[in-house]
């Protein structure tokens, strides 16, 4: 009976573990920062793929005009929801410095 009870919590908490797709919040093209955000619920244990994020950061710096982006910092978790003294939700924060100048082949070439 105790195997079972041990089985079925494992499962339980296994349950609570989601991968979260981040989705650009705010972009600066004169500092070059680009903030991703993703939501993380009270009992949750919500996490990101690091290629996909690293592959939206990127996207949103080559529309800035950027080569690249790396991330830099550590996540900032913020709370967006209370109750009582206890955070219901958080807003997970990840943040990308864009780097480089990105050459842009389909403009025309002027020769003087």
């Amino acid at each position: 009976m105790k195997k079972l009870m041990v089985a079925g919590m494992l499962l339980l908490l296994a349950g609570c573990s989601v991968t979260r797709q981040a989705e650009v919040s705010t972009a600066d093209t004169t500092s070059g920062v680009v903030k991703l955000n993703y939501g993380q619920a009270m009992m949750q244990n919500a996490h990101y793929d690091d290629y996909v994020t690293n592959g939206t950061a990127t996207r949103e710096c080559q529309s800035m005009g950027y080569a690249t982006a790396s991330s830099y910092g550590q996540p900032i978790k913020t709370c967006t929801l209370v109750s009582g003294s206890v955070c219901l939700n958080e807003s997970v924060t990840i943040q990308y410095k864009c780097l480089g100048y990105a050459v842009n082949p389909a403009a025309a070439q002027t020769y003087y």
